[in-house]
């Protein structure tokens, strides 16, 4: 392998160790950042994502509540209790883990989380805020996450071509719309190629900087990789071995991409660990902008 590893568990400990030192200080004024994650049924895989975030408040020092809500719970019922988190003054954040049960409206509870504690980044509001240059209120965890991954390793992302694969309200909108605007971190030319682009390897291969988030494993083959390019693989998929086990890969194929890109991330430990990184930066924000200390 002659690419240099993008160490995302590193970097998410640096981020945490500011984040945890940050409510250190907040807690000696008996101020405590809260965050309120949803679950609605019992999805085995969005039980471990809200343990692993639950898990996290804890090391941190946020003040963590876990609402439980029965599968069959209705639309009602969900919204009565975000209502509730809206106006409870410990909660700065607030999420529903997706995906919830067919009989909930995903978007219609995205959009009656309050703006100042929707720290997921999902709601109208906060995309547009993006969109228009305003990068003052909460950004997406794992596009933000993604920011910061190249802005420690020093990817001038000016001086070349950006590639996104993966058009997605989570991750590939809101990522070229941040990495396009003006400033730090960001100035790229930006090129957004999906599942209905045609002959996508002719620009996977032009790309200084290649970002996968199509959700397919292993889509984006090695060969296709630009010599010395900077790969960031935000997928995470579970794969079926021929011996019966499972394996975690990414959308990239890392063995064959590593021989010619630069700087690639590994799957796990790339982009994962960022998410929730950034999802406890978010909370202290909103906390920190509750109390009129930004």
């Amino acid at each position: 392998m002659s690419a240099k590893l993008i160490d995302g568990k590193a970097v998410a400990a640096e981020v945490n160790a500011e984040t945890a030192a940050k409510i250190k200080e907040l807690a000696s004024s008996g101020i405590v950042p809260g965050l309120a994650v949803v679950l609605v049924g019992d999805n085995p895989a969005s039980q471990v994502y809200v343990g692993m975030k639950e898990k996290k408040c804890n090391e941190l020092g946020i003040f963590s509540r876990k609402c439980v809500l029965p599968q069959d719970a209705s639309m009602d019922e969900l919204m009565t209790l975000i209502d509730e988190l809206n106006a409870d003054k410990r909660i700065h954040g607030i999420l529903v883990q997706s995906p919830p049960p067919p009989q909930i409206d995903e978007r219609k509870v995205i959009e009656s989380i309050s703006p100042e504690k929707d720290v997921d980044c999902f709601s109208y509001t906060n995309v547009g805020r993006i969109l228009t240059g305003d990068l003052s209120g909460f950004l997406p965890c794992t596009p933000y996450g993604v920011q910061v991954l190249l802005e420690k390793y020093q990817v001038d992302l000016a001086s070349g071509h950006t590639v996104i694969a993966g058009r997605s309200n989570i991750v590939g909108k809101p990522l070229a719309a941040m990495l396009m605007q003006k400033g730090k971190n960001a100035n790229a030319t930006v090129t957004v190629v999906h599942s209905a682009t045609r002959n996508i390897e002719k620009y996977v291969a032009d790309a200084d900087v290649l970002i996968a988030a199509v959700g397919v494993p292993e889509f984006i083959k090695g060969e296709w990789i630009k010599p010395g390019a900077t790969v960031i693989d935000v997928g995470i998929n579970r794969i079926n071995l021929p011996d019966g086990k499972r394996k975690l890969v990414g959308d990239v194929e890392f063995e064959v991409a590593a021989e010619r890109a630069g700087l690639i991330t590994p799957v796990p430990g790339g982009v994962g660990p960022m998410t929730i990184a950034m999802l406890m930066r978010n909370t202290l924000k909103s906390c920190m902008k509750h109390n009129h200390l930004l």
